[in-house]
């Protein structure tokens, strides 16, 4: 049994990184049609600008909606021109009753408002990326939120909870393309939660690894990896 349920963990792992490919490559051919600028990686919601420029569309019933108006709302957003699949939208990890599951980083036209060194590392136009294979674009994230996905910069610690839809770890895609899962090798990255107003956790690996992904470099001196972790 364990055996299987690990073959079926890869399968879906697997379905769910295909995902991932396929929307950066939307995300990609975006930014070429528009002279590199970058689709704005929020998402429409109530309380966002009437400047239609997301990605997707949230559903007006927010995380209630049925299935149908998930779809609905994904067909209003800027990628969908490019990426004409509603199941890409989605890992198979995921809870039923959500349409969608992906997110986009802060860095690539987000929010970027975390502290007051993030604004000057947002990245508009693909033209400012370097090292395009080390900076994250997608990431697998349920339940899906209004905003992007964030992380802290100058701080070691989380914002937005660490996803964990893949056996301790989760699925992302980078800005040339390609996709990796990362399994979390800290337990502390597993046992972070919404609720945990963001307490510092000095040498968590899984952090440092996350925020050079996002925001290309730490924003402080990384602390010791403590011996156990």
């Amino acid at each position: 049994m364990p055996a299987l349920r690990s073959a079926r963990e890869q399968g879906k792992r697997a379905f769910c990184l295909n995902n991932l490919k396929q929307l950066t490559m939307g995300w990609i051919l975006y930014a070429d049609d528009y002279d590199g600028k970058l689709v704005n990686s929020d998402v429409s919601y109530a309380g966002n600008p009437s400047v239609d420029t997301w990605w997707v569309h949230w559903p007006d019933d927010g995380l209630d909606s049925t299935i149908s108006n998930w779809h609905k709302a994904i067909l209003k957003g800027q990628l969908w021109p490019y990426c004409k699949h509603i199941k890409v939208y989605r890992c198979p990890n995921a809870p039923k009753k959500y349409g969608l599951t992906y997110a986009i980083a802060d860095e690539m036209n987000g929010w970027c408002g975390w502290d007051e060194y993030t604004p000057e590392l947002k990245i508009t136009n693909r033209n400012q990326i370097r090292r395009a294979s080390s900076r994250m674009v997608f990431l697998d994230e349920s339940p899906p939120s209004t905003g992007t996905w964030g992380v802290l910069y100058s701080v070691e610690a989380w914002f937005d909870a660490p996803p964990k839809l893949h056996s301790r770890g989760t699925t992302f895609s980078f800005a040339d393309g390609h996709g990796e899962y990362w399994k979390w090798l800290d337990k502390r990255t597993a046992e972070t939660t919404w609720d945990d107003h963001h307490p510092e956790q000095p040498g968590n690996v899984d952090l440092h690894k996350v925020q050079k992904a996002v925001w290309g470099k730490l924003g402080y001196e990384p602390s010791p990896v403590p011996e156990e972790i």
